[in-house]
């Protein structure tokens, strides 16, 4: 498994840390998650999160391929389960390509599938 997620940082009102090489089992306060690239040939470029007041910068400090996977780990002991992503995937001019923004309770999520046609989360 690949550790693509990058740095220390807060996410929302989680004031929640997104840690390379993290494990994701649970989420919520604490939450772990890991993210699959489920595709057949689509490249994951960018990882983004908004909690209201803006979206972040990229947390992927790499490319994800389809297969692969990454992982980080939120810390929180308050703050809303309700946050918002979205997802770079790599333009056939080897640019980024932004899907639509998704919501997902983080307190009920701890896989997110990135799929062809989809992004879903369990």
């Amino acid at each position: 498994m690949k550790n693509l997620l990058k740095r220390c940082a807060v996410i929302g009102a989680l004031g929640a840390g997104l840690l390379a090489g993290s494990a994701f089992a649970q989420s919520g306060a604490g939450g772990l998650f890991t993210l699959h690239n489920i595709t057949e040939s689509n490249i994951v470029v960018g990882f983004y999160t908004n909690d209201g007041s803006g979206w972040s910068t990229n947390w992927l400090s790499e490319e994800m391929n389809p297969g692969e996977t990454a992982q980080a780990e939120f810390f929180a002991t308050t703050g809303s389960c309700d946050q918002t992503f979205q997802v770079g995937w790599l333009g056939a001019d080897d640019g980024e390509v932004l899907d639509d923004p998704i919501s997902i309770d983080i307190c009920d999520a701890s896989e997110v599938y990135l799929a062809d046609n989809e992004i879903y989360f369990e």
